[in-house]
């Protein structure tokens, strides 16, 4: 089993592993020839919030190497926070004793244990090259535990609708937890969005309009007449894993939102 490769895009690579370290702890990697997919299962779950990413190996990596008896696949367990003190390290920073010129990663044993190791090279500001290694132990799975993980099938969703910026939902739900533990999502396709609670002392609402409603290849068929654009879809969730998943806007530009009602 060999795996080794270099990070052409650290900043993106940081801002991907941050924003699952603030979902979970312990995430799942696996490597392809072609992809890298991180997942945060049933497992690992904190607060019912899953994660099945896809990411193409050319979007972060150069020089990319996977071999294994596992058809050249690797998938292993690890500590999200090892992982993110890591490529920190590697991460533009103005604050930075160093500016990284090349990192390499490549999968390694030390004193029998698995590690995914770092090797961090740089230049000081007065010229002087740095090498800097983090070890980050990682557990890797067997292929016969990787083919009982399965991605939740989910229905055919009743509309999509283009979020607003995460950071913006952020401000307005985290000012909502103070006064009810479960947020109502509710859009249609005419493009609003609405965020409510109601409890026995408060209803709050907030609403978005002119939100984009885009179209999917897999959108069911149905007569125009059938479907109600006016018509509201609603999900109950748990406000505080809603507010996980809505630091993902460290790395999010566009999101879409999927209701299944």
């Amino acid at each position: 089993m060999r795996f080794r490769t270099s990070i052409t895009n650290v900043d993106t690579f940081f801002k991907i592993i941050q924003s699952i370290e603030k979902l979970q702890k312990k995430c799942i990697i696996r490597f392809t020839e072609t992809n890298m997919h991180i997942i945060c299962n049933h497992d690992a779950n904190e607060g019912g919030i899953q994660v099945w990413s896809q990411i193409k190996v050319d979007a972060l990596f150069t020089g990319y190497r996977i071999q294994s008896n596992a058809d050249n696949e690797i998938t292993i367990a690890i500590n999200s926070e090892a992982l993110l003190a890591a490529l920190k390290s590697a991460a533009s920073s103005s604050t930075s004793a160093y500016e990284t010129e090349e990192v390499i990663v490549k999968l390694a044993k030390k004193n029998a244990q698995a590690v995914l190791t770092f090797e961090i090279n740089g230049l000081t500001r007065v010229g002087r090259k740095v090498r800097v290694s983090h070890d980050v132990k990682i557990e890797v799975m067997r292929p016969t535990d990787v083919a009982k993980m399965n991605e939740p099938m989910c229905p055919e969703p009743d509309v999509h609708i283009l979020l607003p910026p995460l950071q913006k939902l952020r401000t307005v739900v985290d000012r909502m937890k103070i006064m009810s533990d479960v947020l109502a999502v509710r859009t249609n396709n005419s493009g609003v969005l609405r965020l409510s609670i109601n409890t026995e002392t408060v209803k709050v609402d907030t609403e978005w309009k002119g939100c984009t409603n885009p179209q999917t290849q897999h959108r069911r068929e149905e007569p125009e007449e059938a479907r109600d654009p006016e018509e509201l879809y609603s999900v109950l969730v748990s406000i505080r894993s809603f507010l996980k998943f809505l630091n993902s806007h460290v790395v999010s530009t566009t999101t879409i939102a999927c209701i299944c009602q």
